[in-house]
């Protein structure tokens, strides 16, 4: 579990990032935080993994405090997937897997057998393993980056806007596979995104942030969308347009769900007994 105690972060420049923060973050689920661009979302993620340091307040893991804990050790124990996937360009897929297997202590041998496995793991051909990033599609460079953040089995995956720089339909096979992984791994995953979409169907928690990291609602997306906390996140979550404003349409073969803007998005099905 992870846990935000009234953290605050304050720029030398002044800029609070974050005010005051309070959140509890459920072990081997995946929460999503999404907001627009500079609500905080980023720096709360790297809070967690002391890329960060909150001017006040506290993050804990398990009840300790990460401030307790060896920065770099303390890195290298959670995964961490940003956008473009942050490869090192001369790095081999499988060296850029293996980066912190490697900084760990195991072999190179070792390193690159885990590699190979988590290639297989998260959809990669290993007959990759030996190409350079910049022969890889955007697509197979994210999915390089995330066998990366999982090259030291962490129980925790932090995932910054990973899936931000690839266009739709690659995006949505990522997605997928994330929901594949998570269901297969059973890691604690916090994710950061600018998408309701995405935070929507990634999410178990999801934490809908403004301007300095302030709370407007947190829920599941079922709970959200049923009950939002006011116009502003009914709005900002599209309550009453496109997918999520659905009504009953009776068609010659049965009722029919349909959008908002009159898109057939499936058929009602009635329930047994």
């Amino acid at each position: 579990m992870i846990e935000f105690r009234n953290v605050t972060k304050r720029f030398p420049d002044g800029t609070v990032a974050v005010d005051s923060f309070d959140l509890v973050i459920p072990s081997r689920r995946t929460t999503v935080f999404v907001g627009s661009s500079g609500c905080g979302k980023t720096t709360l993620l790297r809070m967690i993994n002391r890329m960060v340091e909150p001017t006040s307040g506290t993050v804990e893991i398990d009840g300790e405090d990460v401030a307790a804990k060896q920065g770099v050790a303390l890195r290298r124990s959670i995964g961490y997937v940003m956008q473009n996937g942050g490869l090192m360009p001369h790095f081999t897929v499988a060296e850029n897997i293996a980066t912190v297997p490697r900084l760990n202590g195991r072999t190179r041998r070792a390193a690159r057998a885990r590699a190979l496995e988590l290639m297989d793991v998260v959809g990669l051909d290993t007959a990759m393993a030996d190409r350079y990033p910049s022969q890889l599609s955007g697509g197979q460079q994210q999915r390089v980056g995330v066998a990366r953040g999982l090259a030291a089995d962490p129980n925790i995956l932090l995932m910054d806007e990973p899936f931000g720089a690839v266009d739709p339909i690659v995006r949505a096979e990522l997605q997928r596979e994330l929901i594949r992984l998570q269901r297969d791994l059973d890691k604690t995953v916090v994710f950061v995104t600018h998408d309701v979409d995405e935070a929507f169907l990634l999410g178990d928690q999801v934490a809908i942030l403004a301007e300095g990291a302030r709370r407007l609602q947190v829920g599941s997306p079922s709970e959200i969308t049923e009950n939002p906390a006011d116009d502003f996140v009914a709005a900002f979550i599209g309550a009453d347009r496109g997918k999520r404003a659905l009504r009953v349409k009776q068609t010659p073969r049965g009722r029919v769900l349909v959008d908002a803007e009159g898109r057939t998005q499936g058929v009602l099905v009635e329930g047994e007994g």
